[in-house]
């Protein structure tokens, strides 16, 4: 077991690297026991982009709501076609989405918070469970800056709501970088976007920002902004605050063991 110190210096180091290099480290070892769960937003096509220049076969997972914009579903078929990728599609429970929608309606989300989070529950969080059983690590497109809920998020922490190691390979990339990066490689990105859509989840509950409002408010709006999280980054949305990665329980010992820092493309 490695000590806390050992456990902090392994994190700052990651911490250190530019996105390529993280994804090099987590493809090298986890892969295949590690998966990308992406929504097909901005964020997640570049880190696709990233991952198929290094392993085409990296594993790619993605939740089919049942809700979601037909937008999204054309950046998928373009995103697989393009890199042809595999993208591991999971969709809710039938017989939970049955008895969600008999016994609340068709949009209890709207009625309170707490039958949101059962929708998110039922659509998403138990979905993503499903897709990450039996994996050792996943990865995120999240970012610090995309709103209140992520502004302390690390590039690699241990999800105790999964039982995983996490990675967040562009957590401090900008959003001017994220664009940057799509216009340089021409990746296919959903059009949504050129609607004022910066943030995309489920049609019920998105829809475009106005000029001046945060890159999230056009998610679940009719909530307060320490509100928007569905349940699948959970730990997020208590504090503006890293987690801590020092505890011997925080980053295992055989999964958090150093390796070489990697060369290659030092774009970030």
């Amino acid at each position: 077991m490695k000590t806390h110190q050992e456990m902090e210096e392994i994190a700052a180091l990651i911490e250190s690297w530019n996105a390529p290099e993280v994804l090099r480290w987590a493809l090298d070892r986890f892969h295949p026991r590690l998966a990308f769960a992406s929504s097909f937003g901005a964020e997640d096509v570049v880190v696709i982009d990233l991952l198929s220049r290094q392993r085409r076969d990296a594993r790619i997972v993605t939740l089919d709501t049942g809700r979601l914009h037909e937008e999204t579903y054309d950046v998928m078929e373009r995103v697989r076609r393009r890199y042809g990728v595999a993208i591991e599609v999971h969709a809710p429970d039938r017989e939970a989405v049955e008895r969600l929608e008999r016994d609340r309606g068709f949009f209890s989300f709207r009625d309170n918070i707490d039958d949101r989070k059962e929708c998110c529950r039922v659509r998403k969080v138990e979905p993503l469970r499903r897709a990450l059983h039996g994996l050792e690590a996943w990865m995120t497109g999240l970012r610090r800056t995309q709103g209140v809920t992520r502004g302390g998020v690390p590039k690699i922490e241990y999800d105790a709501a999964f039982g995983l190691i996490k990675l967040n390979p562009i957590a401090d990339w900008s959003e001017v970088q994220v664009w940057d990066y799509i216009r340089e490689h021409d990746v296919p990105y959903n059009v949504l976007h050129d609607r004022l859509f910066p943030s995309i989840g489920c049609a019920p509950c998105t829809r475009a920002v106005q000029p001046g409002e945060d890159p999230r408010a056009g998610r679940w709006w009719w909530e307060q902004p320490d509100q928007k999280e569905c349940g699948l980054h959970a730990a997020h949305a208590e504090a503006d605050a890293p987690r801590p990665v020092g505890d011997a329980a925080a980053i295992p010992a055989a999964t958090a063991a150093s390796a070489p820092v990697p060369s290659g493309d030092p774009r970030r």
